[in-house]
């Protein structure tokens, strides 16, 4: 089954982009800018999130 149809899994899924966005910025700040359209953006988001909790 897919993980997009188990919430369990789904949550999981999220809550690892979080911690790897997360990450990705601690590491290489640069790589992950706000102004950035696209995916990057998104992943700026998820990095954001990590931090602010």
């Amino acid at each position: 089954m897919s993980a997009i149809f188990n919430f369990q899994s789904l949550l999981t899924v999220i809550l690892l982009l979080i911690c790897t966005c997360a990450y990705i910025r601690f590491l290489t700040p640069s790589l992950l800018d706000k102004n950035k359209p696209g995916l990057l953006g998104i992943f700026w988001k998820c990095a954001r999130i990590a931090v602010k909790s």
